[in-house]
């Protein structure tokens, strides 16, 4: 890492730092760092410290918080903190709040200036950092009102650089940030200093990246709704902290703090600046650094057994897909050289050559491949028959077998899994699907009235009815938002119902096997505010117990960027935490799939249902039964592919890789992973 200059190579951790920026020498309290830092090697160019949960490294950074307080206090110094706001430090906050409740930890020493804030919104709207700062951690702690900064969102372009300049100037006035906060958005920023930001920048005005809006445009009801600009801290001015702590929690995280820690320096990913500061640390939880060397390529780092690792099985399919990919060859076609020029050599000589690691690596995905992802009838069952891979709970001789397929929206389940929805229904198991959902927030008012025009001109309605639609029509047509109301969101959902039911009626579903959970979470709170409560977690554990399924297909999709996957895996292993003493519980296996966000990596795979031409196109007939989903993707700006589009494109990929590596030819694959409950819930996570 290079040396920083100024005020950011002065560490409170270590010397004294009067409000000046300049060191006396004095040595104020030991040097702290997190519990499980991780020692560097040559591909991170900062540190970092990995935790089993966002959770556990949330308290973490709230206890080195906490003792830096308290270490100003008895000093009788100010400690002064930067912070952040999104969904990544809300735990975080929570914890500063019950240390606060409960183990009388006082923050009135500390003066706070925020990251960033919106341009346009006043304090009290929604969506305002001033607001999010008061909900989660300002209005119940004691920080003095005084003590609290915010860049202003109300300025106007033309005084936007004298606040700006103010903002700063408060900044050097309390002597510089003691202790800085950061996430990372996706396009790598840090605040809102966009890709392109200069290392020098300073708190500015700034646009906001078309992704960064579209990925808050959600919060916002559309994209029309959502600012196009903020006030932001620059990067100089996050740099010049004493100490920096930058938090990610999620695999959809994974790629960008890899590109930030591992990556070169570029303006284009500004959280790979603070590499240039002594005193930083990424704090991830497992899957947010499951993308670095590390953990991904180890054997780069040197022999496995200096790693407290082995070549296991996984390990040797990971390393030997990964040679595959980075020589272009079929697995099969290997040789010795290619092992010893990619530092495979231990792996050689676990194998004794190249002949005899490859096939240990082509019949592993071999394995992964079939056409009976429910199991073959016994009774049907020929010698000679491809055998039925690779089922393995008490229960894999059962048939036909109870299936449950849990889709966290109304259309997960066509669009991550149809084609092996349609091939379990066509086996004859007994298929339910569980929407956990409503997806009401997904419909636009566009597609909304289009079907209040519809019920208004059938003339079955009263006429108090008839008005009232009218009404709703006539506010809409005149360039006006229909009227949030529990009615309004109640009839959305039923749109997304009845779509669910076309698109299961394709696959072969009956309604019968249709539950809509309506979760309670889902409502009632921003998206990236929300958490799961009792009775989310009650109605799926009910489910589950009423139907005693042996194959449950749930979304470990966590890349979804509305957080609604995350939550609903979560409420699945909650409810499994509480039958763990069912008897159906250990005769039950899991697969996860994953959806239009992303895909398993190809060493990830269990399961590979492949597709033929005639069933890709009944999966496209069953996702277009939810019109509604592309209104909403144009009414959110979002430019992307449909989810038919992406949906195939994925499965093609993937059909192509395995063709890469030398196995047969499909023309589309569906993947699976496979967790038994007892090995889901140790987890705890994907």
């Amino acid at each position: 890492m290079a040396q920083t200059t100024g005020i950011s190579a002065i560490f409170y951790g270590y010397r004294q730092v009067n409000h000046q920026g300049g060191a006396d020498g004095r040595l104020t309290f030991p040097a702290m760092s997190l519990q499980n830092t991780l020692a560097p090697n040559r591909f991170e160019h900062a540190s970092l410290a990995v935790f089993p949960s966002s959770l556990e490294a949330s308290r973490a950074i709230a206890r080195e918080l906490a003792e830096l307080i308290r270490v100003r206090q008895r000093e009788g110094r100010a400690a002064v903190l930067g912070l952040a706001t999104g969904s990544t430090p809300v735990s975080f906050y929570a914890e500063l709040v019950r240390l606060h409740r409960e183990e009388n930890l006082s923050l009135a020493n500390v003066i706070t200036f925020n990251l960033d804030e919106y341009r346009g919104l006043a304090p009290d709207h929604p969506q305002s950092y001033q607001r999010y700062m008061r909900v989660h951690l300002f209005d119940h702690v004691d920080i003095p009102a005084a003590q609290i900064h915010l860049p202003d969102g109300s300025v106007s372009g033309a005084t936007a650089d004298a606040h700006s300049r103010a903002y700063e100037e408060q900044i050097r006035a309390a002597g510089g940030i003691d202790f800085q906060i950061l996430g990372i958005g996706r396009t790598g920023h840090i605040g809102f200093n966009e890709p392109g930001s200069a290392r020098r920048s300073r708190t500015r005005l700034v646009i906001l990246d078309p992704l960064t809006r579209r990925d808050a445009a959600g919060d916002f009801g559309g994209p029309e709704h959502t600012p196009r600009a903020a006030i932001t801290m620059g990067v100089r001015t996050i740099l010049e902290a004493r100490r920096i702590v930058l938090m990610a929690w999620g695999q959809h995280k994974a790629g960008i703090v890899r590109a930030a820690i591992e990556g070169e320096i570029t303006p284009q990913v500004t959280a790979s600046f603070l590499q240039e500061h002594d005193q930083v640390q990424f704090v991830l939880d497992q899957a947010a650094a499951g993308a670095l060397t590390r953990y991904r390529t180890p054997w780069r780092l040197g022999p496995l057994e200096d790693q407290g690792l082995s070549w296991d099985e996984p390990m040797t399919r990971r390393a030997i897909l990964w040679l595959s990919q980075k020589c272009g060859k079929p697995i099969l076609k290997l040789t010795d050289d290619d092992y010893n020029e990619s530092g495979l050599q231990d792996l050689l000589q676990v194998h004794g050559s190249a002949y005899e690691a490859n096939l240990a690596g082509f019949y592993q995905m071999q394995h992964t491949i079939t056409g009976w992802p429910g199991g073959r009838d016994p009774a049907r069952t020929k010698p000679g028959d491809a055998p039925v891979r690779p089922l393995r709970s008490p229960s894999a001789t059962v048939f036909p077998k109870r299936v449950l397929v849990l889709s966290p929206h109304p259309d997960d389940d066509v669009i991550s899994m149809g084609g092996t929805l349609c091939r379990l229904v066509e086996h004859g198991h007994e298929v339910h699907i569980a929407y956990q959902v409503s997806g009401a927030n997904a419909v636009a008012d566009e597609s909304l009235w289009r079907a209040l025009l519809f019920v208004r001109d059938l003339g079955l309605v009263d006429a108090d009815s008839a008005r009232r639609l009218q009404d709703l029509c006539s506010v809409y047509e005149s360039g006006g938002a229909l009227p949030a109301s529990a009615e309004l969101t109640r009839w959305k959902a039923l749109v997304r119902r009845h779509e669910a039911i076309a698109a299961a009626r394709v696959c072969g579903v009956p309604t019968s096997h249709l539950h809509f959970l309506d979760l309670p979470f889902y409502y009632g709170t921003p998206v990236r505010r929300r958490q799961l409560g009792e009775d989310d977690v009650e109605i799926v554990r009910r489910l589950l117990d009423d139907l005693r399924p042996q194959l449950v297909f749930a979304a470990g999709d966590l890349d979804d960027p509305h957080g609604t996957h995350r939550l609903c895996l979560h409420a699945l292993r909650d409810a499994l935490a509480r039958s763990t003493g069912e008897p159906w519980f250990r005769e039950t296996e899991l697969w996860f799939y994953r959806g239009a966000w992303a895909e398993w990596e190809l060493d990830e795979i269990d399961l590979a249902v492949p597709l033929s031409p005639q069933e890709v196109l009944r999966r496209r007939r069953a996702i277009f039964r939810h019109e509604t989903q592309k209104d909403q993707a144009l009414f959110l700006g979002d430019d992307r592919r449909e989810f038919w589009q992406r949906t195939e494109d994925r499965s093609r990929r993937l059909a192509d890789a395995y063709n890469a590596l030398g196995l047969a030819e499909y023309e589309a694959i569906e993947s699976f992973k496979r967790y038994s409950p007892e090995e889901f819930l140790r987890h705890g996570q994907l």
